[in-house]
């Protein structure tokens, strides 16, 4: 065959691969190809061509029907959290778009990938005022990662390619799609998917300087009292192991914040506990001890830090991170390690030498000791008969064997969990973390199911949370989802409660909350539980919950006005952490 003829038969080849297809199924092709099969979203007019679309997709795309777009985004955050894929979300124009802003915001400061595609009025319509249009771009622009307006449905292959992309590459984020009803409709001459591998002036890693990592390891070499701390960078960049390997050649006590818990397993020898306002005691206190503090994969949160003019002047500080941004935004580094953390840690690991810190990681230990006799074991074996949060905790660490997902909503049940809970596996601790979005737990452990269907997965939320987004058992009831419900129900907004108990002389301004019957409410979604408040009924009412076949909701009744302790005061430094 001649030259001339293969030509043409690449030609040919290439035009019958051309498919006269809408906007909208161009859009369904793209989820398809990115393996982005689970939607969660929400129908309305201006995205309904793509609904329409998806009714012929349904056998390669699975798509939860919410209750609330806010419900959708939190479900869209738990997948992600707990798969490691990027979550993608559908919803319309108008009040679904904004109705999504609070989850963008979440998965914002988060660093969860997503993807939500949002339906927009007709092109020739935007800016008149239009029945459900809003300036979603606008709006949500402070919130996402990137955002970008689709008006001519030719686009919408390569936007699509350049969202997935950019919502999981490098930090990870939310994108918005917004897609005009005209290019939903709009016919056009598609020619394939190409995931989308480069954009010019984006840079999701930044290049490693191996001089930086070669100054960060002489500093670990001579430190006597170094310090870990690390963050949700060591999950997002799956480098676990390669962070398991670094700590253990190092020998270096470690210590996690609350979206960095899990990364490794709670029991490991050289883990010493939470960081932060109501973390434990030694990591508090010892910040403002050691002489190296290596921080991996976080970002100073306030919540970390506390004072920032009394937070670790004493070390030399040890940053490393994706993202170039984070480094002395709040606290100066004297070495700064750009780069993804799977990749930096194996380079210091290597020019680490091999060491034992046993007299300063004892030092960890003994402040633990004291924590444990005037905080933990109050908490967890409590001599009074109100039930305590970390009691069931305790008891569903015990049956659960710390292989569960928990899922938390935002206040002291949280605070409780992410002290108390033990996990053996990564991706386990899926909570709100810089946001502190109350309403985030149900939703996201709908999502949390879905991204690992073989896990438990436990819902811990407060009745104020709850009464949130509790229009979600709607979803799982339609889906029929194998999915734990626990209410810590102390019939206050406890941690505003406890705050005006400490600083605000005990003016107790709006957090008594009343609240329906948690139980019959789930039972009227088809849901089973029961409500406990006597201690030795507790462990036998988490067995049951545990081994129902289906969802389960679980109200236990905790004391009014328990506090969750220790506790960094606001404008303390975190050596200044209150034991009661």
């Amino acid at each position: 065959m001649s030259t001339l003829e293969l030509t043409k038969e690449k030609a040919a080849t290439s035009v019958s691969k051309t498919e006269n297809i809408s906007g909208s199924e161009a859009v369904l092709k793209a989820f398809v190809a990115e393996n982005a099969v689970t939607i969660f979203g929400y129908p309305g007019g201006a995205i309904m061509p793509i609904y329409d679309a998806l009714y012929d997709y349904q056998d390669q795309l699975h798509h939860i029907l919410v209750r609330h777009e806010q419900g959708a985004i939190h479900a869209a955050q738990g997948f992600a959290r707990a798969s490691g894929k990027t979550g993608v979300v559908f919803a319309t124009s108008g009040p679904g778009a904004t109705n999504l802003v609070t989850g963008l915001a979440d998965a914002m400061i988060d660093s969860t990938p997503l993807v939500c595609v949002t339906g927009q009025v007709f092109a020739h319509l935007l800016g008149t005022d239009a029945f459900q249009e809003t300036d979603v771009i606008n709006i949500t622009t402070p919130v996402t990662k990137w955002n970008y307006q689709v008006t001519d449905a030719t686009e919408i292959p390569s936007v699509l390619a350049k969202a997935f992309y950019i919502a999981k590459s490098g930090r990870p984020g939310p994108v918005l799609i917004d897609i005009t009803k005209n290019a939903q409709i709009q016919k056009f001459d598609y020619k394939g998917y190409e995931p989308c591998t480069h954009i010019r002036s984006y840079r999701p890693k930044p290049i490693v300087r191996k001089k930086y990592v070669e100054e960060a390891a002489k500093l670990i070499n001579a430190g006597e009292k170094p310090f870990v701390i690390f963050g949700q960078g060591v999950i997002l960049g799956k480098a676990e192991n390669e962070f398991k390997k670094f700590i253990e050649k190092s020998g270096i006590p470690a210590a996690w914040t609350i979206m960095g818990m899990s990364a490794i397993p709670t029991d490991h020898p050289l883990a010493v506990g939470m960081l932060g306002m109501h973390g434990n005691y030694g990591p508090n206190v010892l910040t403002n001890e050691c002489d190296i503090l290596i921080a991996i994969g976080m970002r100073f949160d306030d919540r970390v830090t506390g004072r920032l003019d009394k937070y670790a002047k004493q070390a030399k500080v040890i940053h490393l991170d994706i993202d170039p941004a984070e480094i002395d935004k709040n606290v100066k580094a004297t070495v700064p390690v750009w780069g993804d953390c799977k990749e930096t840690l194996p380079m210091l690991t290597e020019l680490i030498q091999q060491k034992k810190h046993d007299s300063w990681l004892q030092r960890f230990r003994d402040f633990e000791n004291e924590e444990e006799e005037q905080c933990i074991i109050p908490e967890l074996n409590p001599t009074d008969e109100v039930l305590t949060m970390g009691e069931v905790i305790k008891l569903l660490n015990e049956l659960t064997k710390a292989e569960a997902i928990i899922v938390t909503d935002v206040g002291q049940h949280q605070m409780v969990a992410c002290r108390y809970a033990k996990y053996k596996e990564s991706k386990s601790n899926i909570t709100s973390g810089g946001l502190g979005t109350m309403g985030f737990a149900l939703p996201a452990a709908i999502g949390a199911k879905f991204g690992a269907e073989h896990r438990t997965v436990v819902a811990i939320i407060g009745d104020g949370g709850f009464q949130m987004t509790l229009q979600e058992l709607g979803t799982i009831m339609q889906k029929n989802l194998n999915v734990k419900i626990i209410i810590l129900n102390n019939n206050f907004l406890g941690m505003v409660r406890q705050w005006q108990q400490l600083f605000n002389d005990k003016r107790y301004s709006f957090v008594d909350i009343s609240s329906p019957d948690f139980v019959m409410l789930a039972k009227s979604y088809y849901v089973e539980g029961q409500r406990v408040s006597q201690r030795e009924k507790l462990k036998d009412a988490l067995a049951t919950m545990l081994n129902h076949d289906g969802a389960y909701l679980l109200e236990v009744m905790v004391g009014k006005e328990n506090n969750v302790f220790p506790m960094v005061p606001q404008g303390c430094s975190v050596s200044e952490i209150r034991l009661k």
